[in-house]
């Protein structure tokens, strides 16, 4: 069990944020997904934190071992002759059908996923507020979403991504005053299992931004976390954004 503050009443946990993260590494340099994924499940509300029991193995790695070889090995729904996981990891397609499929062991409702691209005309504190309220929401739910993050690289002219990585959110501000730039969360780090710490702010940088400079991504300030950072080439500019998740 991990040792947590006590909750404020201006911060939204996971209900069983103390059951903590999931370290993938007892499996597989790429099986973030799946370890994010069975952290949701645990740190869940009542339902949902019961549903881990019903997955065979008697341990976080047994459990992986079996979300992989039983839900991962199937084809995938998005890449042609393709399995779900593979050398490269997991796309969130295909971790949100396992997610599905899980959530029916326990007889719950699929989770869902949810992009956090910029909509049309929506502004970047329009934005940060919609991030704000869906990853929120889902924990209020009961569900800690999985959150994808990935690493963007300024290589020759134009923004590269180089490496995506799934966590869990489990903490985020009950509520963000007006007119915010930013917003402290907690979340579970399955490299290494870690309870990390982060900010999610309006973009610093024009990351794949359209003809009027305006960036389609928010940011995410993980200082803790590995993501692509061993690809990053001195004097690049590199930035880590959010772009979907998966929750309730």
């Amino acid at each position: 069990m991990l040792s947590l503050s006590p909750a404020r009443a201006d911060e939204r946990w996971a209900p069983h944020a103390a059951a903590g993260p999931v370290d993938q590494l007892e499996v597989a340099g790429n099986a973030c997904g799946p370890a994010a994924l069975l952290a949701s499940f645990r740190c869940g509300s009542e339902k949902w934190h019961a549903t881990p029991e019903r997955i065979p193995g008697a341990s976080d790695k047994s459990k992986l071992l079996y979300i992989i070889r039983a839900h991962g090995l199937q084809p995938s729904a998005s890449l042609r002759n393709r399995k779900r996981w593979s050398g490269d990891g997991i796309n969130v397609e295909d971790l949100s059908e396992i997610a599905g499929e899980l959530a029916a062991i326990g007889g719950l409702p699929a989770p869902r996923t949810r992009s956090f691209l910029r909509k049309g005309r929506e502004s970047p504190a329009g934005q940060l507020d919609r991030l704000h309220d869906r990853l929120r929401d889902s924990l209020k739910a009961g569900f800690p979403p999985v959150l994808s993050l990935r690493r963007y690289v300024l290589r020759g002219g134009d923004w590269i991504a180089i490496e995506g990585h799934f966590v869990t959110i489990v903490m985020v501000p009950e509520k963000l005053p007006r007119k915010s730039e930013s917003f402290k969360f907690t979340y579970f780090d399955p490299w290494g299992g870690r309870k990390c710490r982060g900010t999610f702010q309006l973009p610093s940088v024009p990351v794949l931004a359209d003809e009027d400079q305006r960036s389609p991504f928010l940011e995410a300030r993980v200082p803790e976390a590995r993501i692509g950072r061993a690809q990053v080439k001195n004097g690049e500019k590199t930035v880590v954004v959010p772009t979907v998740m998966i929750g309730r």
